[in-house]
């Protein structure tokens, strides 16, 4: 039986930025896929490119070489197909948390009715359906970033896309999130991947880890994850957990655990 055709195919990418002291080299031929319904995850030592690599999938900025296919189309620009939650939730402070959900909803001109009921759905997901009209300096971080989370889920893309969103937040609220999250990709289905620099982070959420080296990245390997669905925060000290993080640790450097 064929695999499914998939979701992100990125072949290739290289990505050479123009500074005022010569040219940076930031990839140097990162090339991954992402199957449908898939979690995975990027991940590498600060600095390596894997947030560019997001932009380039996502539109935002193109890549110097290399393609990358969305559902089977070439990426040339921005698409409503994908929804991005960054690093930031740059919440919009004079909006309720619901009306930040909706914005995007409203820039595509989407019907604002069906828009609000899919956007109260979304805060009920995130658990956050009695905060609704509160505005952003009445919510704590890990709320703003799962306000974050419906609102880029409110357009119904089929990818989303994450860069590293839970990094700014303390390690109690991070684990919580984590499983929030993964609550939210079992119930949505969502093909998703992540940008982030934890190791137990990536293993505990993703399907694959893509491993980047040093800057100029490239793959250095797609480790399989074998924990099984779903994930539980007692998983965290299993062997397997534990094996998984020390050799991914061990193929970027210690020093990254």
């Amino acid at each position: 039986m064929a695999s499914p055709a998939p979701m992100i195919e990125v072949t290739d990418l290289h990505k050479t930025y123009s500074a005022r002291d010569g040219k940076i080299v930031t990839l140097d031929g990162v090339s991954f896929r992402v199957a449908p319904q898939e979690f995975v995850s990027v991940l590498g030592p600060s600095g390596c490119g894997k947030t560019t690599v997001l932009k380039i999938i996502a539109g935002l900025v193109p890549a110097t070489t290399g393609v990358v296919y969305v559902e089977g189309t070439r990426v040339t620009g921005s698409q409503r197909k994908i929804g991005i939650v960054f690093q930031v939730p740059a919440l919009m402070r004079w909006r309720t948390a619901i009306q930040n959900v909706m914005l995007p909803a409203e820039i595509l001109g989407l019907d604002p009715v069906e828009s609000r009921h899919r956007a109260a759905e979304l805060m009920s997901l995130v658990g956050l359906a009695e905060f609704a009209s509160k505005y952003p300096n009445e919510l704590s971080g890990g709320m703003k970033q799962r306000v974050a989370i419906a609102r880029a889920l409110v357009h119904d893309p089929s990818i989303l896309l994450l860069d590293e969103p839970f990094s700014a937040l303390d390690m109690m609220t991070r684990n919580q999130l984590n499983i929030e999250l993964l609550r939210i990709w079992s119930e949505r289905r969502k093909t998703s991947l992540l940008i982030t620099h934890s190791i137990p982070e990536a293993v505990f959420l993703s399907d694959r880890v893509v491993v980047l080296g040093p800057r100029p990245a490239n793959v250095l390997e797609i480790v399989p994850v074998s924990l099984p669905r779903p994930r539980t925060p007692e998983m965290r000290v299993s062997s397997e957990f534990i094996k998984i993080v020390d050799h991914i640790g061990r193929r970027i450097g210690l020093e990254y655990v």
